[in-house]
């Protein structure tokens, strides 16, 4: 299986990203990398490898460069080459850290989309209490979206949730601000009788303030209201980790309870972590196309090229073009 990483894109490229790769490779004997990226800036962190082949660029797509115009005009760009890469059949899939705009841009025009699928969408598995995880998606590859838009995005997450994380029958929810049949908005109300009819096994109206209790393993919504989620969830969980920090180490007595909880509270961080989860997969495509986080370090981009491994290795794209064929 070969991958096409970016190199340069991220907070902590390249650095990060390489010790990244060289963890995946090391945990996956049959991986291939090949490695996008401006050759003099990645050298201090190479090292020669039989499973991994550098390719220089001498274009860096900036986080502030404006997405569509990046990709098109930065052809030598590490994005736009790893992207490349996987069109030409050189790499079965591609992951960057990098601008999220330019990645979708690059999945779109160069990837292209799944036959049916109107518009991608962005998703990733997010923490529940219980440690198992949900899927959610739009998570801003579209701001606005389609009463049909959220039946694709209900199928592709419960492909994706079957597929790669071993849920036999994923359950699906409609993100809601109530959980009766007739509450929401016009998308909601006009989405729910087709989600029903979807081959899903849709539950339906979920809250946002039952997400993290495991409420359904597929949560679908817009765009714009699933980025909300995911940086609420994102600045709660870190907020209350640097609350908990400060409260432990107040005083002798707190520091002494905070040892004796060390590994209980070691557990909950883990649970909440996202660089367990991977990135965020973006489905409808016609390959694999991940975006780590911006701010990843080693391990959660290790985990994003684990995720990625895993939609090549379950066929993920491919079920997607088949259910969707099969159920226009």
């Amino acid at each position: 299986m070969k991958l096409a990483v970016d190199g340069m894109g991220g907070d902590h490229a390249p650095k990060a990203i390489i010790e990244g790769v060289f963890q995946a490779l090391e945990s996956s004997q049959d991986l291939e990398v090949l490695l996008y990226g401006h050759q003099e800036k990645m050298q201090p962190y190479l090292k020669e490898h039989p499973r991994l082949k550098v390719i220089h660029c001498e274009d860096i797509i900036e986080g502030t460069d404006e997405p569509v115009r990046a990709v098109r005009r930065k052809k030598d760009a590490s994005m736009v080459k790893m992207a490349q890469a996987v069109t030409d059949g050189e790499a079965d899939a591609c992951i960057s850290a990098g601008n999220t705009g330019a990645l979708m841009a690059a999945g779109l025009f160069i990837v292209h989309r799944i036959d049916g699928i109107d518009r991608p969408a962005l998703s990733t598995t997010l923490p529940t209490l219980d440690g198992s995880g949900f899927d959610m998606l739009d998570l801003g590859s579209n701001a606005d979206a389609k009463p049909e838009n959220l039946v694709q995005y209900a199928i592709m997450g419960s492909i994706y949730a079957k597929k790669v994380r071993g849920i036999e029958n994923p359950t699906v929810g409609l993100l809601n601000i109530g959980t009766e049949d007739k509450k929401g908005n016009d998308l909601a109300k006009h989405a729910f009788p087709l989600l029903k009819e979807a081959p899903i096994n849709f539950i339906g109206n979920v809250e946002a303030r039952e997400l993290l209790n495991h409420v359904a393993d597929v949560v679908v919504t817009d765009g714009f209201t699933g980025n909300m989620v995911l940086k609420t969830i994102e600045g709660t969980a870190g907020n209350v980790f640097s609350m908990l920090k400060e409260a432990f180490m107040a005083s002798a007595k707190t520091k002494v309870a905070a040892l004796l909880m060390k590994d209980k509270l070691k557990d909950l961080k883990s649970k909440m972590d996202y660089t367990e989860y991977g990135g965020a997969a973006l489905f409808g495509l016609k390959a694999p196309v991940i975006k780590a986080h911006g701010s990843s370090n080693a391990q959660a981009f290790a985990s994003a090229i684990r995720q990625a491994r895993q939609m090549v290795e379950y066929n993920v794209s491919k079920t997607i073009d088949e259910t969707i064929t099969m159920n226009d």
